[in-house]
């Protein structure tokens, strides 16, 4: 099980001011604040960090899972305000797997973002 991920940028306060916006719908914000800057669901659950001195090569893929897909819409939208350059828009991926919804933006350091959903639209979340 994966802890945490760090990626390095080239302006941590233009990630920070991204990351802020893109993730929000997932419940995310910025939580710590220092020399790797830290964005989670809460205080002790912080597990995405970004730190000054990128960006990170090569350029990382990062997937934040979404329980819905209506929940991959909206951050995909929310990254985009924030900045974000679109790369693919949310779409069923069935090459990946049947319930496979998913799309993604490039951050301000050209890292991969990716919103995505592994649930069937009749499943509940």
């Amino acid at each position: 099980m994966i802890d945490h991920v760090e990626i390095f940028v080239q302006d941590q306060k233009k990630s920070c001011d991204f990351y802020s916006g893109a993730l929000q719908p997932l419940g995310y914000a910025l939580r710590v604040e220092g020399k790797a800057a830290g964005f989670g669901e809460s205080e002790d659950k912080v597990d995405f960090f970004v730190r000054e001195g990128g960006p990170s090569v090569p350029l990382p893929h990062i997937a934040f899972h979404c329980v819905t897909r209506e929940l991959v819409d909206i951050s995909h939208r929310a990254a985009l305000a924030a900045g974000g350059v679109p790369r693919t828009a949310p779409v069923l991926q069935p090459l990946v797997h049947a319930s496979y919804y998913a799309g993604t933006i490039l951050d301000p350091d050209g890292h991969i973002i990716e919103f995505a959903c592994h649930r069937d639209m009749k499943q509940a979340a």
